[in-house]
This record gives structure tokens, sequence and C-alpha cells, in this order.
């Protein structure tokens, strides 16, 4: 399970003008006022508890199908430990975007809230409806270490700030898994076949051209991610990154375009090869994740896919009974590079906190929730109330000792952890990254053998840029899409329908849109 983030280059209009919002006060029952709270809490960088002397009550807006949060474990705890009430107003994550798009555009902001694109918070800082974080750094010293003094990390400073250098949203570091998707094959159909592993290209041709001579009636590889497919295994061919279809390349120290790269051609011949020969689902790109699901859980219909670790198990525990034997494992890369994404350690939600007379309260529990302490508290809950700890360290949960699997979204639902808008960092002891064995092997396999893409850097565009790359990138991603689609499909289709495309992207705005990035790395690799 992996939370999503909306990319920046998902950009829409600017939201028109706002009439900032203030928090209600309400009265809090139990201000912490405890002197020895800082050791009782654990470590919390520096920052003083309780943080208020006086009840106040934030309001936070939050992404979240699990209503009653004000009640949950968590919430009562920070209340306790701060001295703030927290008012906490959910809302289901089918309807999170334009939820937060109609609570801005009303006037009315919550004291803190998430769920907008860099750009459109830089316009609410600009509009002076939400705080600038780094006019505060001397009262936020889990920030102050983590995003400013942290050389490793102090990137965001430059990369989510506008162009005055304000930052205007919180980021999120120390939640993601290092792998969480990839290549995933039935090894139990490849023993008993006697077919190894691939650990290249040819070999992962060889093994489904294999499969499919055993098994004439089968569909080695099913996919049910549609286009996206292209992405997936863009980063194989060296060509994928969080701004796809840019990407940056680090031989020649510039960005470039993926789908018009002679690597993405390579890579969509391959996969056209694989669909002609019939070892790809010939509904690759139409497919339901239902009809995908009963492929992947057939004794012998399909044995390769690209999907989310978390499969491993659960499909598993869907067939068991009717095939024991099934024994779906991650798998190396497939490309030339043979690497995986990189998921970043830092993140954005576009969190924010409102212009108004609780900001300085609000910021200082976003501080805290970034601390040691915070993020034992946000992902595990209470020790000795949610959870234990056993002389080896094992973490149990006595109260949900009857639960198959505890994960975050039962933690989310019976104490109030994990609820998206309200992590901002993690304790590595969390459920979350309890691995079962199939998952530990998955983030072994990977780390030992370093095949990770390097990551590419985070531009800081201006307005100006914003606007002109969301308008290339609607017509130009979905041009790259139909042409993708086209190719593959069509036998007939090769150089010089490739070629026809390579014109078309010009007319699209190809070298404008890359122009742009590389516009913007020079003016990142000058920043200090």
């Amino acid at each position: 399970m992996y939370k999503k983030v909306m990319s920046v280059l998902l950009i829409v209009a600017v939201i028109g003008s706002l009439v900032v919002g203030c928090g209600k006060e309400k009265e809090s029952s139990v201000p912490n006022n405890d002197p020895v709270a800082q050791d009782q809490y654990g470590d919390t960088g520096g920052l003083k508890l309780p943080i208020v002397d006086t009840p106040t009550t934030i309001t936070w807006m939050v992404v979240s199908p699990v209503q009653g949060l004000n009640d949950k474990l968590v919430a009562k705890e920070i209340e306790k430990r701060t001295g703030i009430k927290l008012d906490i107003l959910a809302i289901p994550p089918d309807g999170a975007l334009e939820k937060a798009k109609t609570t801005v555009a009303s006037g009315k902001l919550p004291d803190i809230m998430q769920g907008l694109t860099i750009r459109e918070v830089n316009d609410l800082g600009a509009q002076d409806a939400i705080v600038a974080i780094n006019d505060y750094l001397d009262e936020l010293p889990n920030f102050k270490k983590l995003y400013v003094d942290n050389p490793d990390n102090n990137w965001v400073m430059k990369s989510y700030t506008n162009e005055d250098g304000k930052l205007y949203t919180w980021p999120i570091a120390g939640i993601a898994r290092d792998v969480n998707h990839g290549f995933l094959y039935r090894k139990d159909i490849f023993d008993k076949n006697g077919i190894k592993e691939w650990t290249n290209t040819e070999e992962f041709y060889q093994a489904l051209k294999k499969l499919k001579e055993i098994y004439p009636d089968s569909i080695p590889y099913a996919s049910k991610t549609n286009t996206q497919i292209f992405k997936d295994w863009s980063y194989g061919w060296g060509i994928g990154g969080s701004s796809y279809p840019a990407y940056y390349d680090e031989k020649d120290g510039e960005w470039k375009l993926a789908v018009t790269s002679p690597e993405y051609k390579e890579m969509i011949d391959f996969i056209k090869k694989l669909y002609n020969e019939g070892l790809m689902d010939q509904e690759f790109l139409t497919d339901t994740s239902a009809n995908w699901t009963a492929k992947m859980t057939q004794k012998e219909k399909s044995f390769v896919t690209f999907d989310w670790i978390g499969r491993l198990d659960m499909f598993y525990g869907q067939v068991k009974d009717q095939i024991p034997e099934y024994d779906l494992r991650y798998a190396n890369p497939v490309g030339p590079t043979g690497h995986v994404r990189t998921i970043n350690k830092i993140d954005n939600f576009g969190t924010m906190v409102a212009n108004n007379k609780n900001k300085e309260v609000a910021l200082k529990l976003l501080d805290y929730l970034t601390s040691p302490s915070g993020g034992t508290l946000i992902s595990m809950g209470v020790e000795g109330v949610s959870y234990e700890v056993d002389g080896s360290g094992k973490i149990t949960y006595p109260e949900l000792k009857d639960v198959p699997k505890v994960d975050i979204g039962t933690l989310e639902d019976k104490y109030g952890c994990w609820v998206e808008g309200m992590y901002f960092t993690s304790d590595k002891r969390s459920v979350y990254f309890d691995y079962t064995e199939k998952e530990k092997e998955a983030q072994d396999k990977i780390l030992n053998g370093n095949k990770f893409e390097p990551l590419d850097p985070i531009l800081n565009f201006t307005n100006e840029e914003n606007a002109r790359i969301a308008e290339i990138y609607t017509s130009l991603f979905k041009g790259a899409e139909e042409f993708s689609t086209k190719y593959v499909l069509d036998k007939s289709h090769g150089e010089a329908e490739w070629n026809e495309w390579l014109k078309q992207a010009e007319k699209l705005g190809a070298k404008e849109f890359i122009e742009i990035y590389n516009a913007a790395q020079k003016r990142y690799d000058s920043a200090k």
C-alpha cells in the first residue's frame, strides 16, 4: 500500500482570490503542563512540550475513510502531550482533491490542510493566505534540523520554494519503502519447468517464450496498468523519473524527453515483439483489475506481471486452498539498465498552514509530528496502550491479536495512526516496515544489487514556466500515449511511423518543454 502524491506536472488553473479562514477556539480539557513531559514522550528534537499554555483548538482537514478521528487514541494523545485539541475533518480519498479545491475556493481554510500542487500552494502564499515556514525556523527545531541543516535534504529549500525563496508547504520524510513495485513472477511454475529467473532482457524474453510453448493457452505476461506500462518499464531503459516524460540524463548532465528518445523506441519495440508473439496479454492496454487478478490467480494462466509487492502475499492468501504450491515472488528488473525506480525519501503532499491567529501553534504541531517522538506516535501509537515491545524488540498489538495481519489501515481504523495528511515521519519499527518474507526478499534483491535508477533533481519552476509546462504536457503526453498504443498494436507500424511521431512531438512543443527543464536546472545548480 502506498499513499499517492500528486505530481507537480499535473497542474491545474490558478485558484482565485481568497479570504483567510480563522480556526475556532474550543476549550481543551487536558493541557499537559507536566515538566517531565520531554523525557516521558521521547525525543522531541528540542521542541518543548506542551506547545500551548492555554486551551487551543486546531482545525485540520485530512484524507481518510475513517470517521471519528477526534476520538481516536492519536488525537487524544496529541492533546495530552501538546495541549492542542484537534478538530479533524476527514475527507474520503475518492473526493479528496475536489474537496481541497472547493475549500480553497471558499476562502475558509482550516488551520492545516493538504492536497494542492506546489504551484497552487505557492499561489496561495503569494496572496498571504498561508504561512511561509522559513519565516519561523527558529521556532521549528525538527524542521530546521531535517530540511535546512541536513545537506542531503536541504534541496527542498530550492525545489519547493517560490520565486522569492519562501517555503509554504511542509515536506514528509522517512515514510517510503526502498522497493514497493516491480516485476513479479510465479516461482513455482518457473521451478516446475526448470526455467531460471531472468537476469537480463533476453532471458526475460526467452522465459516467456518457453512458458508459451509449455502452456500454449496461457498468457505469460499479464498487465492491468494500461498505458502506464510505458512509464513503469521506462526505468529499465534509463528514461524513467518523477517528472516523466522528462528525465535527467546524468551522463550528459541535461534533461531529455523520454518519449522521443532512442531508448524509448527500443522499449516499445520490445513490447511490440512480446505482443506480436502472444507473450504479452492481448488486452494489456484495456484489461481491468478484476480480469488481471483472475489471470494471475489461476493455476496455469499467467505467470509474470508488474505490480505492488503486497500482491506477493495477497494473491497467495486468495488461492492457497486451491493452489497450495502458488509462489509469487519479486523478480529482477527488465531492461538494459537493470534498474528499478528509486523512491525519494522526501515527499510532498502540499501540506500548508493558514495565515491566521493559530499559525504558530499549527507550525509547532507539525514540527512535533516531524520529531522522532511524533513519528512514533503517528505511525505506531502509544507504548503500553496500543502496542507493546518484548525483550527481543518485537512489536505486538494486544487489542488486535485476533486480526490476521495488522497493517497501516488497521492502525488507522483502530487508533487514528497513519492518517494521510497527519504523518510527516515514521518509526521504522512500524508495521509498514515489518516486511513479510517475500517482501523482505524484494527489498534485499534490489538493495544488495544496488539496482536503483538515480533520482532526478526536483526543480523549481517560475509561474510562467509552470503554466507553459502544463499547456505542453497535456497534448504531448496524450500524443505519446496514442502513438505508443498504435505502434504496439499495429503490426505494420515501424521506422516510418516512429519518424512521423518525432516530427509530431516537435509540433506539440517537445523542444520548448525540455528547454524549460534545462533552464530550471541551471538555476538549481547555481543556487546555494
